[in-house]
Protein backbone atom coordinates (compact mmCIF):
# COMPACT_ATOMS: atom_id res chain seq x y z
CA UNK A 1 0.00 0.00 0.00
CA UNK A 2 1.02 3.83 -0.09
CA UNK A 3 1.18 5.91 3.09
CA UNK A 4 2.43 9.69 3.65
CA UNK A 5 4.80 10.32 6.29
CA UNK A 6 6.08 12.89 8.13
CA UNK A 7 10.04 13.01 8.38
CA UNK A 8 10.63 16.77 9.38
CA UNK A 9 8.98 20.35 9.09
CA UNK A 10 7.10 20.23 5.29
CA UNK A 11 9.17 16.95 4.73
CA UNK A 12 5.66 14.55 4.10
CA UNK A 13 7.17 11.78 1.87
CA UNK A 14 4.68 9.12 0.08
CA UNK A 15 5.88 5.60 -0.50
CA UNK A 16 5.04 2.36 -0.66
CA UNK A 17 4.85 0.16 2.86
CA UNK A 18 3.81 -3.38 3.74
CA UNK A 19 0.15 -3.61 3.90
CA UNK A 20 -1.07 -4.20 7.56
CA UNK A 21 -2.31 -7.75 8.74
CA UNK A 22 -5.49 -9.07 10.37
CA UNK A 23 -5.25 -9.11 14.45
CA UNK A 24 -7.67 -9.78 16.95
CA UNK A 25 -9.92 -6.99 18.23
CA UNK A 26 -8.47 -4.83 15.19
CA UNK A 27 -10.36 -3.99 11.99
CA UNK A 28 -8.92 -3.05 8.45
CA UNK A 29 -10.55 -0.01 7.03
CA UNK A 30 -9.86 1.12 3.43
CA UNK A 31 -9.26 4.68 3.85
CA UNK A 32 -11.75 6.92 1.65
CA UNK A 33 -10.94 9.93 2.93
CA UNK A 34 -8.41 11.97 5.50
CA UNK A 35 -9.54 15.55 6.47
CA UNK A 36 -6.86 17.97 7.14
CA UNK A 37 -7.09 19.72 10.55
CA UNK A 38 -5.05 23.17 11.82
CA UNK A 39 -3.57 20.64 14.28
CA UNK A 40 -2.38 18.46 11.19
CA UNK A 41 -0.80 22.35 9.73
CA UNK A 42 0.91 22.56 12.87
CA UNK A 43 2.30 19.15 12.89
CA UNK A 44 3.46 19.39 9.28
CA UNK A 45 5.01 23.14 9.41
CA UNK A 46 6.52 22.33 12.59
CA UNK A 47 6.74 19.12 13.04
CA UNK A 48 5.02 19.50 16.24
CA UNK A 49 2.34 21.72 18.70
CA UNK A 50 3.38 22.97 21.89
CA UNK A 51 5.51 20.96 23.92
CA UNK A 52 4.61 17.60 21.72
CA UNK A 53 7.08 16.69 19.08
CA UNK A 54 7.79 14.48 16.44
CA UNK A 55 9.97 11.74 17.48
CA UNK A 56 9.57 9.62 14.03
CA UNK A 57 8.61 9.92 10.73
CA UNK A 58 4.72 9.49 11.69
CA UNK A 59 1.60 8.92 9.51
CA UNK A 60 -0.30 12.19 9.74
CA UNK A 61 -4.09 12.21 9.92
CA UNK A 62 -7.09 11.91 12.34
CA UNK A 63 -10.25 13.02 10.33
CA UNK A 64 -10.55 9.80 9.02
CA UNK A 65 -13.84 7.88 6.88
CA UNK A 66 -13.43 4.73 5.58
CA UNK A 67 -15.08 1.03 4.55
CA UNK A 68 -14.10 -2.05 6.72
CA UNK A 69 -12.46 -4.75 4.96
CA UNK A 70 -12.79 -7.52 7.72
CA UNK A 71 -14.60 -7.66 11.57
CA UNK A 72 -18.42 -7.19 12.16
CA UNK A 73 -18.62 -3.88 10.16
CA UNK A 74 -17.07 -5.34 6.62
CA UNK A 75 -18.08 -3.87 3.91
CA UNK A 76 -19.94 -0.36 5.92
CA UNK A 77 -19.03 2.88 5.78
CA UNK A 78 -17.02 3.69 9.52
CA UNK A 79 -15.97 6.85 10.86
CA UNK A 80 -12.45 6.58 12.77
CA UNK A 81 -12.37 7.55 16.24
CA UNK A 82 -9.02 8.62 16.38
CA UNK A 83 -8.67 8.52 20.21
CA UNK A 84 -7.76 5.29 22.22
CA UNK A 85 -8.29 6.01 25.62
CA UNK A 86 -6.88 4.02 28.51
CA UNK A 87 -10.70 3.66 30.34
CA UNK A 88 -9.31 2.88 33.26
CA UNK A 89 -7.77 6.53 34.50
CA UNK A 90 -10.11 8.75 36.63
CA UNK A 91 -11.25 11.20 33.75
CA UNK A 92 -12.19 8.53 31.36
CA UNK A 93 -14.08 7.02 34.47
CA UNK A 94 -15.76 10.47 34.86
CA UNK A 95 -16.92 10.39 31.10
CA UNK A 96 -13.91 13.23 30.30
CA UNK A 97 -12.19 10.66 27.94
CA UNK A 98 -10.41 13.64 25.62
CA UNK A 99 -8.39 14.50 28.88
CA UNK A 100 -6.91 10.94 29.29
CA UNK A 101 -3.05 11.23 30.01
CA UNK A 102 -2.57 7.67 28.72
CA UNK A 103 -4.82 8.36 25.11
CA UNK A 104 -3.12 6.94 21.89
CA UNK A 105 -4.03 9.57 18.57
CA UNK A 106 -4.00 9.01 15.44
CA UNK A 107 -1.02 10.82 13.96
CA UNK A 108 0.32 12.04 17.13
CA UNK A 109 3.47 10.80 18.64
CA UNK A 110 3.63 6.99 17.90
CA UNK A 111 0.31 6.18 16.18
CA UNK A 112 -0.01 6.57 13.00
CA UNK A 113 -2.90 8.22 11.57
CA UNK A 114 -4.85 7.87 8.41
CA UNK A 115 -2.94 8.84 5.40
CA UNK A 116 -2.38 5.47 4.05
CA UNK A 117 -4.39 3.25 1.78
CA UNK A 118 -5.43 0.87 4.88
CA UNK A 119 -5.16 1.05 8.25
CA UNK A 120 -5.67 -1.27 11.40
CA UNK A 121 -7.49 0.25 13.82
CA UNK A 122 -9.51 -1.07 17.11
CA UNK A 123 -12.84 -1.97 16.47
CA UNK A 124 -13.90 -0.26 19.43
CA UNK A 125 -13.02 2.58 18.16
CA UNK A 126 -14.58 2.26 14.66
CA UNK A 127 -18.43 4.16 14.28
CA UNK A 128 -20.57 2.12 11.55
CA UNK A 129 -22.99 4.85 9.77
CA UNK A 130 -26.28 4.51 8.17
CA UNK A 131 -27.07 3.92 4.61
CA UNK A 132 -26.66 7.21 2.75
CA UNK A 133 -23.20 8.31 4.29
CA UNK A 134 -20.38 7.86 3.11
CA UNK A 135 -16.46 8.51 3.77
CA UNK A 136 -16.48 11.68 3.54
CA UNK A 137 -18.89 12.72 5.68
CA UNK A 138 -17.23 9.78 7.98
CA UNK A 139 -14.21 12.15 7.85
CA UNK A 140 -15.88 15.41 8.78
CA UNK A 141 -17.32 13.75 12.10
CA UNK A 142 -14.69 14.53 14.00
CA UNK A 143 -13.99 18.34 13.36
CA UNK A 144 -18.08 18.45 13.79
CA UNK A 145 -17.64 16.32 17.10
CA UNK A 146 -15.11 18.73 18.27
CA UNK A 147 -17.79 21.60 17.54
CA UNK A 148 -20.55 19.46 19.56
CA UNK A 149 -17.83 19.65 22.50
CA UNK A 150 -17.39 22.98 22.09
CA UNK A 151 -20.87 24.27 22.20
CA UNK A 152 -21.61 21.54 25.37
CA UNK A 153 -19.22 23.57 27.26
CA UNK A 154 -20.65 27.44 25.70
CA UNK A 155 -23.58 26.77 28.04
CA UNK A 156 -25.80 28.25 25.09
CA UNK A 157 -29.68 29.04 26.62
CA UNK A 158 -32.27 29.78 24.34
CA UNK A 159 -32.21 33.11 22.73
CA UNK A 160 -28.49 34.33 23.37
CA UNK A 161 -26.89 35.91 20.69
CA UNK A 162 -23.66 34.34 19.34
CA UNK A 163 -20.57 35.25 18.14
CA UNK A 164 -17.94 33.28 16.62
CA UNK A 165 -14.05 34.53 15.69
CA UNK A 166 -12.91 32.55 12.82
CA UNK A 167 -14.90 30.35 10.79
CA UNK A 168 -12.55 27.50 9.03
CA UNK A 169 -14.18 24.32 9.40
CA UNK A 170 -15.14 23.90 13.11
CA UNK A 171 -16.40 27.57 13.15
CA UNK A 172 -18.61 27.00 9.85
CA UNK A 173 -19.96 23.77 12.01
CA UNK A 174 -20.40 25.77 14.87
CA UNK A 175 -22.58 28.23 12.57
CA UNK A 176 -24.66 25.68 11.77
CA UNK A 177 -25.21 24.55 15.15
CA UNK A 178 -25.99 27.94 16.08
CA UNK A 179 -28.31 28.33 13.34
CA UNK A 180 -30.38 25.44 14.67
CA UNK A 181 -30.19 26.18 18.41
CA UNK A 182 -33.01 28.84 18.40
CA UNK A 183 -30.28 31.97 19.24
CA UNK A 184 -31.13 35.20 17.95
CA UNK A 185 -28.65 36.22 16.52
CA UNK A 186 -25.36 34.53 15.35
CA UNK A 187 -22.72 36.81 13.77
CA UNK A 188 -18.99 35.91 12.70
CA UNK A 189 -15.93 37.66 12.61
CA UNK A 190 -13.25 36.36 9.36
CA UNK A 191 -10.83 38.07 7.93
CA UNK A 192 -11.20 36.01 4.56
CA UNK A 193 -13.81 37.02 2.44
CA UNK A 194 -14.45 33.17 0.92
CA UNK A 195 -15.04 32.25 4.73
CA UNK A 196 -17.23 34.93 5.01
CA UNK A 197 -19.41 34.17 2.44
CA UNK A 198 -19.95 30.62 3.41
CA UNK A 199 -20.56 31.53 7.08
CA UNK A 200 -23.54 33.59 5.19
CA UNK A 201 -24.59 30.36 3.14
CA UNK A 202 -24.64 28.31 6.49
CA UNK A 203 -26.58 30.59 8.30
CA UNK A 204 -24.89 33.54 9.92
CA UNK A 205 -26.91 36.29 10.41
CA UNK A 206 -24.13 38.57 9.87
CA UNK A 207 -20.68 38.50 8.87
CA UNK A 208 -17.90 41.34 9.91
CA UNK A 209 -13.81 41.89 9.57
CA UNK A 210 -11.76 41.94 12.48
CA UNK A 211 -11.60 45.86 11.38
CA UNK A 212 -15.45 46.26 12.13
CA UNK A 213 -16.64 44.62 15.14
CA UNK A 214 -20.42 44.50 16.02
CA UNK A 215 -21.18 46.19 19.41
CA UNK A 216 -20.19 44.15 22.96
CA UNK A 217 -23.39 42.67 23.48
CA UNK A 218 -23.00 38.73 22.93
CA UNK A 219 -24.44 36.17 25.62
CA UNK A 220 -21.39 33.48 24.20
CA UNK A 221 -18.81 33.97 21.76
CA UNK A 222 -16.80 30.65 20.43
CA UNK A 223 -13.15 31.29 19.38
CA UNK A 224 -11.55 29.61 16.64
CA UNK A 225 -8.45 31.35 15.36
CA UNK A 226 -6.24 30.28 19.07
CA UNK A 227 -3.70 33.45 18.47
CA UNK A 228 -4.24 36.41 20.53
CA UNK A 229 -5.19 39.00 18.27
CA UNK A 230 -8.92 36.62 17.83
CA UNK A 231 -8.59 36.27 21.24
CA UNK A 232 -9.00 39.49 22.23
CA UNK A 233 -11.64 40.12 19.57
CA UNK A 234 -13.67 37.71 21.17
CA UNK A 235 -13.35 38.86 24.75
CA UNK A 236 -14.09 42.16 23.23
CA UNK A 237 -17.67 40.80 22.06
CA UNK A 238 -18.53 39.38 24.72
CA UNK A 239 -21.26 41.37 26.97
CA UNK A 240 -20.73 41.13 30.93
CA UNK A 241 -21.11 37.42 32.72
CA UNK A 242 -20.34 36.25 29.28
CA UNK A 243 -19.03 33.01 28.35
CA UNK A 244 -16.21 32.48 25.93
CA UNK A 245 -15.13 29.65 24.78
CA UNK A 246 -11.42 28.94 23.20
CA UNK A 247 -11.57 26.30 20.54
CA UNK A 248 -8.31 27.21 18.22
CA UNK A 249 -4.85 26.46 18.74
CA UNK A 250 -2.60 28.90 18.66
CA UNK A 251 0.47 29.49 16.81
CA UNK A 252 2.79 29.68 19.41
CA UNK A 253 2.38 27.74 22.26
CA UNK A 254 1.03 30.95 24.27
CA UNK A 255 -2.15 33.27 23.89
CA UNK A 256 -2.62 36.40 25.47
CA UNK A 257 -5.38 38.87 25.80
CA UNK A 258 -5.83 41.92 28.34
CA UNK A 259 -6.76 41.06 32.19
CA UNK A 260 -9.02 44.20 31.90
CA UNK A 261 -10.69 43.63 29.53
CA UNK A 262 -12.09 40.10 30.98
CA UNK A 263 -11.85 40.87 34.62
CA UNK A 264 -14.04 43.48 34.54
CA UNK A 265 -16.63 41.91 32.29
CA UNK A 266 -16.22 38.94 34.87
CA UNK A 267 -15.97 36.64 32.04
CA UNK A 268 -15.98 32.72 32.20
CA UNK A 269 -13.26 31.20 29.61
CA UNK A 270 -13.66 27.37 28.82
CA UNK A 271 -10.73 25.90 26.67
CA UNK A 272 -11.51 22.72 24.01
CA UNK A 273 -10.00 19.50 24.35
CA UNK A 274 -10.86 17.69 21.52
CA UNK A 275 -13.96 15.75 22.45
CA UNK A 276 -14.94 13.18 24.78
CA UNK A 277 -17.89 10.76 23.27
CA UNK A 278 -19.76 12.36 21.53
CA UNK A 279 -19.80 10.72 17.81
CA UNK A 280 -23.06 9.10 17.96
CA UNK A 281 -24.75 12.35 18.35
CA UNK A 282 -22.62 13.87 15.57
CA UNK A 283 -24.24 11.14 12.88
CA UNK A 284 -27.48 11.73 14.01
CA UNK A 285 -27.13 15.37 13.11
CA UNK A 286 -25.85 14.86 9.80
CA UNK A 287 -28.65 11.30 9.28
CA UNK A 288 -31.58 13.92 10.29
CA UNK A 289 -29.90 16.94 8.08
CA UNK A 290 -29.57 19.36 10.62
CA UNK A 291 -25.75 19.58 9.89
CA UNK A 292 -24.50 19.16 6.03
CA UNK A 293 -21.09 18.28 6.89
CA UNK A 294 -19.87 18.20 2.78
CA UNK A 295 -21.06 22.19 2.56
CA UNK A 296 -17.33 22.34 4.74
CA UNK A 297 -15.65 20.84 2.34
CA UNK A 298 -14.02 22.96 -0.51
CA UNK A 299 -10.91 21.28 -2.15
CA UNK A 300 -10.19 16.70 -2.45
CA UNK A 301 -6.69 16.13 -3.47
CA UNK A 302 -5.26 12.93 -3.97
CA UNK A 303 -2.53 10.98 -1.99
CA UNK A 304 0.25 12.02 -4.20
CA UNK A 305 -0.28 15.27 -3.74
CA UNK A 306 -0.80 15.46 0.09
CA UNK A 307 2.25 17.88 0.11
CA UNK A 308 0.23 20.26 -2.43
CA UNK A 309 -2.91 19.39 0.03
CA UNK A 310 -1.36 20.85 3.67
CA UNK A 311 0.53 23.95 1.77
CA UNK A 312 -2.63 24.60 0.16
CA UNK A 313 -4.48 24.41 3.86
CA UNK A 314 -2.24 26.33 5.23
CA UNK A 315 -2.02 29.02 3.22
CA UNK A 316 -6.13 29.20 4.24
CA UNK A 317 -7.05 29.39 0.64
CA UNK A 318 -10.09 27.31 1.19
CA UNK A 319 -12.43 25.57 3.63
CA UNK A 320 -12.13 22.01 4.56
CA UNK A 321 -9.42 20.33 2.55
CA UNK A 322 -9.69 15.92 2.02
CA UNK A 323 -7.01 14.15 1.11
CA UNK A 324 -8.70 10.89 -0.88
CA UNK A 325 -6.29 7.62 -0.41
Amino acid sequence: MRAARLHAPSDLRVAEEADPTPADGFTLVQVGAVGLCGSDLHWFLDAGIGDARIGQPTIPGHEIGGVALDGPFAGRTVAVDPAIPCFDCEHCHQGWTNLCPRVKFAGHGDTDGGLAETIRWPTSRLVPLPQGMDAEDASILEPLGVAIHAWDLSHVRLGDRVAIVGVGPIGLLLVQLARHSLATHVAVVEPLPHRRDAALAQGADAVHTPEDLPPSDFDVVFEVCGNPEPVREAMTLARPGARVVLVGIPDQDETTFPASLARRKGLTIALVRRMPEVYERAVVLVERGIVDVKAVVSHRFGLDSASAAFEFAAARKGLKVLITP
